[in-house]
């Protein structure tokens, strides 16, 4: 505020009196008769304070507050989306649980691609940036071949790694529980998400992001500006993020 204070020559308090008197107009690009690529992910501004972003043509077409990234809050957006006349030629997506089967389940036509960058993430989460095992460094050189490959060779290497080290991955300790739990968890993972990493290759005529980067760009910019207006109230602060995000 001091900023804005000394910009503008006036006084903080009533900058802030100002402020707290605006309400910003909510106005969203309308859609049009063209089908879009639509990404969307959450973001948040502390504990249990986020948005969820919708994301197409690098604009913002829809947000919304919330505590939680709640599946439910996901198919009311989309079915709100669809409403105002928003037609997808596409989903880039975060991967978080339970997406791909609402996706499948709304637009059952639609291509959905995950994002190769939050599939890498997961992988390294269950096998660490150095792995220690020959098995865990096998899953990393593949994790790193994903630009290179499509689903059919993706599927040809799990295989290879699944047969390979068969007997390591089944091995239990004492209480008879698996003892690679990370690393199997890795390899399922793939298995489960191999069929959306390379939509964007299957359909090389809709252009589909393949990653999610449009949105967690803009989520970096966002946040550093929210930071440093740190100290506000949670009204104001919601007042700058929905002045940021309508003018991105």
């Amino acid at each position: 505020m001091l900023e804005l204070s000394k910009k503008y020559n006036c006084s903080v308090k009533t900058l802030q009196r100002k402020f707290e008197k605006y309400t910003p107009a909510k106005e969203l690009p309308t859609a049009n008769k063209n089908k879009v690529a639509l990404i969307f992910d959450g973001t948040y501004f502390g504990r249990g304070y986020g948005f969820l972003i919708y994301r197409a043509n690098k604009k913002n077409i829809y947000w919304r507050e919330i505590d939680s990234e709640k599946i439910a809050y996901i198919e009311e957006d989309l079915l709100h989306l669809t409403s105002l006349g928003w037609q997808f030629s596409s989903f880039t997506i975060d991967g978080r649980k339970g997406v791909i089967q609402l996706l499948k389940r709304l637009f059952p036509a639609i291509p959905i691609q995950m994002c190769i960058f939050h599939q890498k993430k997961i992988i390294t989460r269950y096998i660490t940036l150095k792995p220690k095992t020959e098995c865990g460094k096998e899953i990393k050189e593949l994790m790193n071949k994903f630009n290179k490959i499509d689903e059919e060779k993706l599927t040809i290497y799990i295989n290879n790694i699944k047969e390979k080290y068969h007997d390591f991955l089944l091995e239990r300790n004492e209480n008879k529980r698996f003892k690679h739990t990370n690393l199997r968890s890795a390899i399922r993972s793939l298995n489960v998400n191999k069929n959306y990493l390379f939509s964007y290759k299957k359909y090389p005529e809709l252009e589909i992001p393949n990653t999610t980067n449009s949105c967690d760009g803009s989520f970096a910019h966002w946040k550093q500006k929210a930071q440093i207006h740190r100290g506000m109230d949670k009204d104001r602060r919601k007042k700058l993020i929905d002045f940021l995000l309508q003018n991105s």
